[in-house]
């Protein structure tokens, strides 16, 4: 049967608009964004603190139109702290998701699994983890560290111990995660360079129940002071304990999980947490006056408006997580959502004006925190999530 010109006027003009319209459909779906964080297991601590960061962060970017009318969809995969689910999660997010980028793994163990992965599959990937050799813009130049590296943390509690409090020999403890090995390995020889005695070194399983035999091969051997490193609360508070039950007053100088709540409320008796100096980071430190910088004070009374908990956990683990979707977001926003564009604006990134602290990279530097903004604190002081800084380290 034939048209008449009204009727294939019509016709055309249908087929016209259905045309028009597709583009502008597509571009308000959402733009997944896959996110490894560990929720469960036994280095969850970190992870828990993170996540409530980058929830809100994704709930307000959401809420504020999104990314050029598209909104966020985080795709989460709790990794459990094991590395093989963090591996298959990221497969997972790559290959049936095709996420725009990857934020996490938030622990080293699962990130040394990950990134040679995510690198393969040519996708960004912003992490917080510490050790050295997670991020390298020749092999990984997709890959990004918001946060501080070994070296950094590791010159910043070997300092302190050191040069601060004078101590000669050292006892250097960890778990057998693949962070905690990592920097012992790193750490021991950094404290020979630097003039120190190391007199006890061990890897321990952080299950294990009883760490009194290990303290007192510390004490036997003539420690001066330990160094524990380790994102597993238990393990960390069945060494402040140990220590008190021995009655043996050494400081604890180490990772910043020795500070956490959950830590803290693992301690058979508050006065324990005496003379522990976790590491952290000064832009999410009480000044000498107990007072948060303008730009932390304004996020924790955010916090506190959105009834986020900071009192179980650290600060800094939840400002990292807040700024990074945004950092996500605003690279998405000035670039464009494809890989390239994504990792052509980070390497240009100068000066992000996280909470957690302001952020830079460049072609050939992938770690973007800066040196002199990570400090040793007390333990004891701590505070909704933040801390004063140790005696003796300076304003």
């Amino acid at each position: 049967m034939s048209l008449t010109r009204r009727q294939a006027l019509a016709t055309a003009g249908a087929a016209l608009a259905s045309t028009l319209a597709r583009p502008a459909i597509a571009a308000k779906e959402p733009i997944p964004i896959g996110y490894l964080p560990a929720l469960t297991g036994p280095s969850s601590s970190t992870g828990i603190g993170i996540n409530r960061g980058v929830e809100l962060a994704v709930k307000e970017i959401n809420q504020a139109g999104g990314i050029d009318g598209r909104q966020i969809e985080l795709i989460v995969r709790d990794t459990q702290s094991e590395p093989t689910k963090a591996v298959n999660g990221a497969a997972e997010l790559t290959h049936a998701h095709k996420v725009s980028v990857v934020l996490g793994p938030v622990n080293s163990g699962e990130s040394l699994a990950v990134v040679p992965l995510l690198a393969r599959a040519n996708t960004p990937q912003i992490h917080p983890c510490w050790v050295d050799s997670l991020t390298d813009p020749k092999k990984y130049p997709m890959c990004f560290r918001n946060a501080s590296t070994n070296q950094q943390i590791g010159a910043a509690a070997n300092r302190y111990v050191v040069d601060v409090l004078k101590c000669k020999k050292v006892a250097v403890i960890s778990d057998t995660t693949g962070y905690g090995t990592a920097s012992v390995n790193a750490y021991v020889p950094m404290l020979k360079e630097k003039g120190a005695e190391v007199v006890y070194q061990g890897n321990v399983d952080a299950a294990n129940p009883d760490l009194t035999p290990e303290i007192l091969r510390m004490r036997n051997a003539g420690a001066e002071a330990i160094m524990p490193w380790s994102v597993n609360p238990g393990f960390l508070s069945r060494i402040i304990n140990t220590r008190g039950q021995m009655q043996w007053d050494v400081p604890i100088a180490g990772q910043t999980t020795l500070g956490s709540g959950q830590t803290s409320a693992l301690l058979e008796k508050s006065e324990y947490w005496a003379k522990v100096y976790p590491n952290n980071f000064k832009p999410v430190c009480y000044s000498a006056d107990g007072k948060l910088n303008e730009r932390a004070a304004a996020f924790a009374d955010k916090l506190t408006s959105n009834k986020i908990e900071v009192s179980d956990t650290l600060l800094w683990w939840v400002a990292v997580g807040y700024d990074s979707p945004r950092m996500i977001a605003e690279a998405m926003k000035s670039a464009g959502t494809e890989p390239e564009q994504i990792v052509g604006f980070l390497n240009r990134l100068k000066n992000y004006p996280g909470v957690y602290g302001d952020i830079s990279f460049t072609p050939e530097q992938h770690n973007g925190y800066p040196d002199d903004e990570v400090v040793m604190v007390a333990a004891n002081s701590f505070k909704n999530g933040a801390f004063k800084l140790a005696p003796g380290y300076g304003a």
